[in-house]
């Protein structure tokens, strides 16, 4: 059995799985940083024209995004527009690197290949 060192259990909270199921598919990352660019909102119709990606396909990206909290989602009539969630986004990776350096900047962690 492993040691887990106390001051890391919170990493176990931060690293969400569904944030990382979202951001695992190199599709939706591409539709995220496409998002991140254009820094507005858009339909599905809108992204799906900017990929060769079927717009059904898009659609089950976007919802995957939405559902992660990435993206927020606003119904306009008969269409949904997304957009990034750029605060929830970043205080998650945030939080998660702090914790990190935290739990893991005494050297504490087994497996670091990196010098500090």
């Amino acid at each position: 059995m492993n040691h887990v060192n106390p001051c890391c259990s919170e990493i176990i909270a931060l690293f969400d799985p569904t944030l990382f199921k979202a951001l695992s598919d190199p599709n939706r990352v591409t539709i995220l940083a496409s998002l991140s660019i254009t820094a507005g909102e858009q339909t599905v119709s809108q992204v799906a024209e900017q990929f060769e990606l079927n717009f059904s396909v898009v659609s089950r990206h976007l919802k995957i995004l939405k559902d992660a909290g990435i993206l927020s989602a606003k119904k306009d009539g008969k269409e949904v527009r997304y957009r990034v969630n750029y605060t929830l986004l970043a205080a998650a990776l945030r939080n998660m690197a702090s914790a990190l350096d935290h739990c893991c900047s005494a050297g504490e962690c087994t497996g670091d290949t990196h010098n500090r």
